[in-house]
């Protein structure tokens, strides 16, 4: 019997106890936004760092920040010239809102039909536990053939404020060569994934002024330009008539995918019917000449997040408002400055603002795009979905952000191996969020291949 065979096999004659281990770790209701909770995300911190000192981790440590802590772990190889593996995860939670919406209570693990149902069980303390279950089967069976820190932390359901100042503070102690983030997910349960690409983002807001208060549509309409037509004029203005974003400059930087790209992007089975059934829309629209995929992933776009303007009450007042506003983001692909984006985008938006109102911008936040193809460890990866799946890896670009992964690229000079468990339909962030347990297990089998297979 093989290294990794002796350390599936112990997984699975434990498996058990690993489960009270989880259930015990989703009761903890460590909701990060919540400041009555606060004592709570102290106490999921201090469960891990329990678990890896019974693991006898060669050190553990909770580091305070201004809000919620970050929990450290190490174990060190004693074989000669051993890479370095960093995994990174959050072990705090969303808000369980509404209660009455579940099933079973949120902090309160169920388990029907191959699912757990908890606050955290997809996102992301199962995936959490999936790597240090992983890790205390491969160290019961031998001699790690890799040193393996963690980084958890308790902030990233609220924007990770001391993420990024923790690991500018701390870049030797979380030195390494390799950084699995386990955070992301599958495209369905028969389909090992691997992010290999985020897209970017800069978020602004449009506010277009008009009369110094709100007026009378009668007495002074047609007499005073409306800021919420010129707005919705601008903003008609923004897109061409084949999809595309009319600010001019937009594309100058973006790559064209090759076909080597395309290829790639075309191995995930998500279909226009899947789409339209989680999204709930009548058809797919966006720019032309680029498949569903490709646009998720691969292709810029901007979009209007809110829209404000006049009375939006219920009922009827007849005013012309005095101000409207917009909020807009644009997702970036490789190549695109979210800085250069937010310039040609208020330069382009401000030459078709007409001399009767004023506009205003406000740029809230802005963050590069993320490509992973050569992402460190990542074929070791592959093989380990491969030999548990028995099927070739997907590879997706999310059409989202993950902040910590360009972070840690930026700060450690180390690209992410962005990857999970979870699947489409596991609720996070809603009632009755659930975790496939089948998948689940099939992950840490993955994840015990991967570790060991760094061994010379």
């Amino acid at each position: 019997m093989s290294r990794t065979q002796k350390a599936i096999q112990d997984f699975e004659n434990t498996e058990l106890e690993k489960m009270r281990t989880l259930d015990a770790f989703l009761r903890i209701p460590s909701v990060s936004a919540d400041p009555e909770m606060k004592t709570h995300v102290l106490e999921a911190a201090e469960f891990l760092k329990s678990y890896f000192d019974k693991l006898g981790m060669d050190e553990v440590k909770i580091f305070p920040t201004d809000l919620h802590p970050v929990v450290f772990a190490e174990k060190r190889s004693h074989l000669p010239d051993t890479k370095t593996l960093l995994i990174y995860g959050h072990y705090d939670v969303q808000p369980p809102d509404p209660l009455d919406a579940w099933t079973t209570p949120a902090f309160e693990p169920s388990i029907r039909d191959e699912h757990l149902f908890a606050r955290g069980s997809s996102d992301m303390k199962g995936q959490i536990l999936a790597t240090v279950f992983a890790l205390e089967s491969v160290l019961k069976t031998g001699e790690l053939p890799i040193n393996i820190k963690f980084i958890l932390e308790g902030e990233e359901e609220i924007g990770s404020p001391s993420l990024e100042g923790f690991i500018r503070e701390h870049t030797d102690l979380l030195k390494c060569d390799m950084i699995l983030n386990p955070d992301a997910g599958m495209i369905n349960k028969n389909s090992p994934t691997i992010v290999n690409g985020l897209r970017g983002l800069v978020y602004f807001e449009i506010r277009i002024d008009g009369p110094k208060m709100d007026l009378h549509s009668g007495l002074f309409g047609g007499n005073v330009a409306n800021p919420a037509n010129v707005l919705a004029k601008i903003i008609a203005q923004l897109h061409n008539p084949d999809g595309s974003v009319a600010i001019p400059g937009f594309y100058d930087s973006v790559r064209v995918l090759s076909d080597e790209d395309r290829k790639k992007i075309a191995l995930n089975p998500t279909s226009e019917t899947d789409f339209l059934k989680i999204t709930g829309a009548p058809a797919i629209s966006g720019e032309e000449g680029y498949t569903l995929l490709e646009r998720q992933g691969a292709r810029p776009t901007l979009d209007v997040n809110g829209l404000y303007a006049g009375f939006i009450g219920e009922g009827a007042k007849t005013i012309i408002p005095a101000y409207a506003k917009a909020k807009i983001s644009c997702r970036l692909v490789p190549d695109q400055d979210h800085s250069n984006i937010y310039e040609l985008a208020e330069k382009h938006i401000r030459s078709l603002v007409p001399s009767t109102v004023t506009v205003s911008f406000i740029k809230h936040s802005g963050g590069p795009s993320y490509l992973a193809d050569d992402a460190p460890g990542l074929p070791n990866l592959i093989q380990a979905f491969k030999e548990i799946w028995q099927k070739d890896v997907v590879f997706k670009r999310e059409g989202g952000s993950i902040p910590v992964a360009t972070v840690m690229q930026e700060i450690l000079g180390v690209k992410s191996i962005l990857t999970g468990l979870g699947l489409p339909d596991d609720a996070i962030h809603s009632p009755n969020e659930h975790l496939h347990l089948h998948t689940w297990r099939k992950g840490i089998q993955a994840y015990i291949h991967f570790l060991t297979s760094f061994e010379a």
